[in-house]
């Protein structure tokens, strides 16, 4: 497993321990606990829990700095629009899978809806699609699919 996905867990399990939907982190002493070096966990932040995929990040600094990762609380149509608004025309297969499991987690999908979408967009099933239109096709499947989860 890559120490990006393992970051990404743990931050995962400190909100989802977390009573009110956030979590705290000082960066450095997370990277030291971790087992990597402070850019990792601002790559991981930055990449993997943008408001595109339901998260929200403040940063205090100074003497006592921390990061505070919060879940965005809206109603299940609202969320689901909102992400496949932010989709876009193409996504790579790494983002795809982040935004499922995303959707997954905040309990905008069922785990068999999030299997299915994975499935569609699969390398299998993409590999008869030429290169230059496989995020493109990528992104039309699951901006398709979770608006058929809208309630």
């Amino acid at each position: 497993m890559k120490m990006s996905d393992i970051i990404t867990q743990a931050i995962i399990r400190l909100l989802d321990e977390s009573e009110g939907g956030s979590a705290e982190i000082q960066r450095n002493e997370f990277a030291e606990l971790m087992g990597c070096v402070p850019s990792q966990i601002n790559y991981v932040l930055s990449s993997r829990f943008t408001p595109e995929q339901g998260y929200t990040i403040e940063s205090y600094r100074g003497g006592g700095g921390y990061i505070r990762i919060s879940r965005v609380k809206i109603n299940q149509s609202a969320a689901i629009m909102h992400i496949v608004n932010s989709i876009g025309s193409s996504i790579d297969p790494m983002a795809a899978r982040i935004v499922i499991e995303n959707c997954m987690r905040a309990s905008l999908i069922t785990s068999e809806a999030a299997a299915i979408i994975l499935a569609a967009i699969s390398n299998a099933v993409m590999a008869s699609v030429p290169i230059g239109c496989r995020d493109s096709l990528r992104a039309a499947i699951i901006k398709q699919i979770l608006l058929t989860q809208i309630k």
